[in-house]
């Protein structure tokens, strides 16, 4: 195929043969395979001879470059443009620039036929003098062409840019004049003239490197901060360029980013889930003896502590965090997954400890650490429940009550109404001696063989269950990653919010259930502040008029392991929830997987991207227009207390 004259240089000038490929020289060969490639609109990612990558995703109106300059230690700063979805990295050496800038200028040549225009920004870190003291403070020069007519994306960056922040320290940010923009000490991949031809406009990007010290010495954490903050800003301004200059909308600047995955994210991602596969912390710390330990606890007047006894554990902990701790994520270019993979595997990692300090001291602490412990607030929304909430009610009679059996048949029906939506998930429901109440593990609903459920209440757990717990394991597996079916960093306290948010929308959340979730809450803190298990259960008994079960069942849950602070999370989750919708956020999109309010922002991302594809279930209950009136008042505001209220009324 011939190559456009206008862009491609002759392979006399290239400097090797047609069918010549050496890590001397690029060959025309390799320019012309790359160059028909994006003519197609196909992905491109090749090694480039000496060093470096190109990577382009798909057809973008955009290249972020950077050149490693001969001679002179430049450390990290190349991992900087991974994770864009257009980038070429390589050698900065003079033999290399003739056809380096040919590649260049032929892939903007194609972009600028498919969008009208195209944007080259090519980044470089200052040098820095060895005896310079440390940088404490990000900051960016931004260097335009005098008159190239791009204000407004000069403006975005600027803007973006300002924001990167590190430390606590946000960004300086410059922007200079020039007319050649090139890193200093090389020749343009694209003179300001030749950019003119081609209907191109490049930018000029010089940092100064806080993730290296004088000597040298690397930041990592510094320089990843540095990478979240610079992608995010580097698609703001490309998101600018791409509506105001070429014939492209994109709905949101994250819809910019990069959709391709290299091997090394799947791999990780496996990794980890295989990992966090291998234990179920609740299961290994929830006593195996809770019915016995009642009688035995009841026999001696509630004056002395109950013995619980734990499943004996199948996994080394030690052993484990060894294997977690060889999973190569600094191989993930994308800074987005890079991060969250990293946050999964410090969790992880803390939830393996506590695992191995089961029965300890210690166990409190790595809980404290994973599920957090009880604030002021909520504190003071936990007893402003108990206080207002009568402890007697008729909410739940005990009348007509259910039992395993009969909860497990209406469970196994709701789960055939998903099966037949989504027919390869296998969850399913076991009645199990060993466990307590209700619980969801891998997909599964697990239910304890003496449980009895209020025929009132029936239809709230099975929304808060099914609807909710076992419902977001399958749609997360039916995600890419499988990190949205394991349960990313803290998502406990959003599917919690989300499952007892879920009880009120079907009409089930009663009062005795919040005056529960609040009791959790004040015997968490309770257990935190030091106090002992008769001394937790009299308070639940004597002062807040528990029945003497159900104070026992809450003080349990609590003290179990060594002292497990995740109670507290069901009433904190609900406020945190309530909070997100009053400002207007998507409840249906908390239903893609398992995890927290904080990554709501990074799934957004992920969807833009399309690197996450729509779920395939929606909670039963969401069809039903009087769930969805009730969703609409939420909206509008109000307390938690207030759920109750309207349902009383």
């Amino acid at each position: 195929m011939q190559l456009p004259t206008t862009a491609v240089l002759p392979s006399a000038e290239i400097g090797v043969a047609k069918t010549e490929r050496s890590d001397d020289h690029i060959s025309e060969d390799f320019l012309e395979g790359a160059l028909e490639r994006l003519r197609e609109g196909k992905s491109l990612r090749r090694a480039l001879p000496g060093w470096g990558r190109v990577h382009i995703d798909r057809q973008l109106p955009f290249l972020v470059v950077y050149r490693r300059p001969a001679g002179r230690d430049d450390a990290d700063t190349d991992r900087l443009v991974l994770g864009e979805a257009a980038y070429l990295r390589a050698s900065g050496k003079q033999k290399y620039h003739a056809a380096l800038a040919s590649l260049v200028q032929s892939m903007a040549n194609i972009q600028v036929e498919a969008f009208g225009s195209f944007l080259i920004i090519e980044l470089w870190a200052r040098e820095v003098p060895a005896d310079a003291k440390p940088l404490r403070r990000p900051a960016f020069s931004i260097v335009r062409s005098k008159g190239d007519g791009i204000d407004s994306t000069i403006e975005a960056l600027d803007r973006a840019l300002s924001g990167v922040r590190v430390k606590s320290a946000y960004a300086h940010v410059e922007v200079v004049s020039a007319n050649q923009v090139t890193r200093p000490g090389m020749p343009p991949l694209v003179s300001a003239e030749r950019a003119a031809e081609l209907g191109c406009h490049v930018i000029g990007l010089e940092l100064d490197p806080v993730f290296r010290g004088p000597a040298g010495e690397l930041y990592p954490i510094m320089r990843r901060a540095l990478h979240r903050g610079l992608s995010r800003a580097l698609k703001r301004a490309v998101f600018e360029f791409t509506r105001r200059n070429t014939s492209q909308r994109p709905p949101h600047y994250q819809a910019l980013g990069r959709r391709s995955m290299v091997k090394a994210v799947w791999e990780v991602d496996r990794q980890l889930a295989e990992i966090s596969s291998a234990f179920d912390l609740l299961l290994q710390v929830t006593p195996v003896n809770a019915d016995e330990a009642w009688i035995g606890f009841r026999r001696k007047h509630f004056e002395r502590d109950p013995a619980f006894v734990s499943r004996p554990l199948r996994l080394d902990p030690a052993l484990a965090k060894r294997q977690l701790y060889s999973i190569p994520i600094e191989r993930i270019e994308d800074p987005t997954l890079g991060q969250l993979f990293r946050d999964q595997q410090v969790e992880l990692d803390r939830k393996l400890t506590m695992v191995g300090d089961r029965g300890t001291p210690q166990f409190l602490y790595g809980s404290l650490q994973v599920f957090g412990g009880v604030d002021p607030s909520l504190l003071n929304a936990a007893f402003e429940v108990l206080s207002r909430v009568p402890s007697r009610t008729r909410d739940e009679s005990t009348r007509g009550a259910v039992s395993a059996s009969d909860f497990a048949t209406r469970a196994e029906q709701e789960l055939d109404y998903y099966r037949r939506q989504c027919p390869g998930m296998n969850s399913g429901v076991q009645i199990r001696d060993d466990v307590v109440g209700l619980m969801v593990s891998r997909g599964s609903l697990l239910i304890g063989a003496k449980t009895r459920i209020p025929k009132s209440r029936v239809e709230a757990l099975v929304a808060h269950e099914v609807g909710t717990h076992v419902l977001t394991y399958v749609n997360g597996k039916s995600q890419p990653f499988r990190q949205l079916y394991v349960g990313l960093p803290g998502y406990e306290e959003l599917q919690e919010g989300v499952a007892v948010l879920s009880e009120y929308l079907v009409g089930g959340l009663s009062r005795p259930r919040l005056r529960l979730l609040a009791a959790r809450v004040v015997a968490t803190h309770r257990m935190i502040e030091g106090a002992t298990f008769v001394e937790v259960f009299r308070e639940l008994d004597r002062a807040q008029d528990f029945a003497q079960r159900t104070a026992f069942h809450i003080t349990m849950r609590v003290f179990r392991g060594g002292g497990l602070t995740k109670d507290a999370v069901y009433l904190r989750g609900l406020l945190g929830l309530l909070a997100y919708l009053r400002q207007g956020g998507d409840f249906e999109q908390l239903f893609i997987g398992k995890f927290g309010l904080d990554h709501v922002p990074i799934i957004t991302e992920l969807q833009l991207r399309e690197v996450m594809g729509p779920p395939p279930l929606r909670p039963r209950h969401l069809d039903d227009p009087a769930v969805m009136e009730r969703l609409v008042g939420v909206r509008q505001g109000g307390s938690v207390l207030d759920l109750v209220e309207r349902r009383a009324q």
